[in-house]
């Protein structure tokens, strides 16, 4: 009745009465989409400065024109000059894709990268695969175990692999005397392939375990006793059932694993020879070494699209394996 009498004397009351609770919600979805910007407003911003300029600059620098003694010439842009001295050229792309010894390196940076992967991945599953399975009580303890070399230097962890390689070490001598048993040559450990692979997966192997631990914890048990009730042996239920929800996890963890190791340059200067030069050094040397800014942009630039096409190939994988 109070409704009714509100609506004879003022027939917009009833209106108002009814349009508020949508005005309420507008101001709440208002204030949702304030909130979302509020929140991802940084992230987004941090990425802008830190990412797309940097990565602009380094575009733009690919187009100049080493200076006299290194670092970039000047840009000459004045009404009546030549086209070739302004200062902008396109010859750094022309000197990559004329010259194969380049894309060898690529190549042989992929290489590395990809036999790290799978080094990765056969040697931090079973190793995830216990930490998963194991009491609760212990997984903590494995779990700081596996990040425990972090709370040391990167570059104290690789200096320590030196001494560990070197010519005058126990493995040296011990591996080295089997060799001699058999007849072989002796071999230098030490600034070589194997001593760079042995320092990528070292240094690499964490960050397989963590996503496939992760993967592996939040798989039902009940899908592996169910098989076992349907007859399959421990091979069967790892193979048709483990395996396949553990996809995720491995193309996470190769990620993680395969786009680092693509550009890694510290490795290969303390642990390789003059031979084991990968894509990282050999942009750090244009830099640092002989100081030719737009050929070492340029070469950022071709490795910037290689891992960015290997993080498209990675995920358009993780889908199709995982539609869901």
């Amino acid at each position: 009745m109070r409704l009714l009498s509100v609506g004879r004397s003022n027939p917009h009351s009833f209106f108002l009465i009814n349009l508020s609770p949508s005005l309420n919600f507008n101001n709440m979805q208002t204030s949702s989409r304030l909130l979302k910007w509020l929140i991802s407003g940084p992230p987004l911003l941090f990425l802008l400065i830190f990412f797309v300029a940097p990565s602009l600059i380094m575009v733009f620098t690919s187009f100049r024109l080493p200076g006299e003694f290194g670092g970039l010439a000047p840009i000459n842009i004045l009404p009546g000059e030549v086209a070739d001295d302004s200062g902008l050229t396109i010859e750094t792309y022309q000197f990559f894709f004329s010259d194969f010894i380049y894309t060898e390196i690529f190549l042989k940076s992929f290489a590395v990268a990809t036999f790290t992967t799978l080094i990765c991945i056969a040697m931090a599953y079973p190793l995830a695969l216990l930490i998963a399975r194991s009491r609760k009580k212990f997984r903590n303890l494995m779990i700081m175990l596996v990040v425990l070399p972090f709370a040391s230097n990167f570059l104290v962890r690789i200096y320590a692999w030196m001494i560990i390689l070197g010519p005058e070490s126990g493995l040296s001598h011990f591996i080295n005397g089997i060799l001699v048993f058999f007849g072989i040559a002796p071999v230098t450990l030490l600034f070589s392939p194997f001593a760079v692979l042995i320092g990528m997966v070292y240094v690499h192997l964490p960050f397989m375990i963590l996503p496939l631990y992760t993967n592996l914890e939040k798989h039902d048990p009940i899908l592996l006793d169910a098989a076992q009730d349907l007859g399959a042996n421990s091979w069967q239920r790892f193979w048709y059932v483990t395996w396949p929800q553990s996809l995720a996890g491995i193309f996470s963890g190769s990620a993680l694993v395969f786009i680092p190791v693509l550009g890694m340059f510290a490795i290969p200067d303390i642990l390789g020879g003059t031979g084991d030069i990968m894509i990282g050094n050999l942009i750090k040397d244009q830099f640092l070494g002989t100081r030719d800014w737009p050929f070492g942009s340029t070469l950022s630039i071709m490795l910037t699209l290689a891992v960015l096409s290997t993080a498209g190939l990675f995920s358009w994988f993780a889908r199709t394996r995982n539609p869901v």
